[in-house]
């Protein structure tokens, strides 16, 4: 198994920096998602580690080998695309079988491997198909059968599932994940999807801007979010970022602060930590939807919106008010300026 080092890696386009200093390291045998929203550097990053973008400055190193300046062949990496990039003229087999043939790997090894990875994804009864008679998840298989035969200890995805409808992506984001820790592969996972990050990782990055904005476990950038923006980035529906003046005269929710550092502050408190309590913070309900299982709240807490999550149904509607509360520990607080996590 081998880890991946970014060192202080930037990339400028024309003087605009689409990464700007990222260092991170994925452990050998970990599946490392680059979280953010579109233009945040993910894929640029994903692609410098790929050696198909050079970096405008930085190292890349791959299971100790310093791999900044080789080509993508020489990197000892498998990458899974977007499109999937199957050669429409080509079956299943000579799909997945492309690369090694292209290698010069042996007819009898590519047999060997070809009947690992179709078996292990179900693909035997596709392999004399084209890639136009087979369904998005199926095509899907393909791609990774393919990164699979080329027995690399790192894979790259780029966000592989976004074609796919939602039921495919629960059931390929659980074989994707299981993959990887069959096989013990290094894998770094690129997407907008919070939930593909938060379900599949070992460790999210969550990018903003060419840069890092925070580099924790799953459990950690939920619970304890580094800014404002990991906040809201995480969690559905997000955390609920208000001016924390709107709690003047609130004890029971102000555990650490003077009442004149609030003006400096903003709290945040996550929809399923709110409660309906009478002794808490009136609101005007602008809108209730209910989901089943529970029903969201959307209200108005001074000028902001602020969401409560509660189970079951709840009689009320628009125009109602409500009064809203929570446990202290469930508050996070913010600089309202730089937008980072108060201790």
């Amino acid at each position: 198994m081998h880890s991946i080092v970014v060192d202080g890696v930037s990339k400028d386009w024309a003087g605009t920096a689409a990464v700007d200093r990222v260092s991170f390291v994925a452990e050998a045998g970990n599946l490392v998602a680059l979280l953010g929203p579109s233009g945040c550097g993910k894929s640029t990053t994903l692609r410098l580690i790929a050696g198909l973008d050079a970096p405008t400055s930085g190292r890349i190193e791959i299971a100790g080998r310093d791999v900044t300046s080789l080509p993508p062949a020489k990197r000892g990496i498998s990458m899974v695309f977007q499109s999937y990039a199957l050669f429409p003229h080509l079956s299943v087999a000579e799909n997945i079988l492309f690369g090694l043939k292209v290698r010069g790997v042996p007819r009898a090894e590519r047999d060997l491997r070809l009947a690992r990875a179709t078996d292990m994804l179900g693909l035997k009864p596709f392999l004399e198909r084209r890639p136009s008679q087979l369904s998005g998840g199926q095509q899907q298989r393909v791609a990774l059968a393919r990164a699979i035969v080329a027995e690399t200890s790192v894979c790259l995805m780029d966000e592989p599932l976004s074609n796919l409808d939602a039921q495919l992506r629960l059931e390929m984001r659980r074989e994707i994940r299981a993959l990887q820790q069959r096989l013990g592969m290094t894998m770094i996972y690129v997407t907008h999807d919070q939930v593909e990050a938060m379900t599949m990782a070992d460790r999210v990055i969550l990018m903003r801007g060419g840069r890092i904005e925070q580099n924790a476990t799953p459990a950690e950038l939920y619970g304890r979010p580094a800014s404002a923006f990991a906040a809201r980035f995480v969690g559905t529906p997000p955390m609920n970022v208000v001016p924390a003046a709107v709690l003047a005269g609130r004890d029971w929710a102000l555990p650490r602060f003077q009442t004149h550092q609030l003006p400096d502050l903003s709290v945040g408190v996550r929809p399923e930590a709110v409660r309906l309590d009478p002794g808490g913070i009136p609101a005007e309900i602008v809108a209730a939807e209910y989901l089943g299982a529970d029903t969201l709240i959307e209200t108005r807490l001074g000028d902001a919106t602020f969401v409560a999550r509660t189970g079951g149904r709840v009689g009320i509607k628009a125009g109602d008010t409500v009064h809203l509360a929570w446990s202290p520990e469930d508050a996070h607080w913010f600089e309202r300026g730089s937008e980072q996590r108060v201790a």
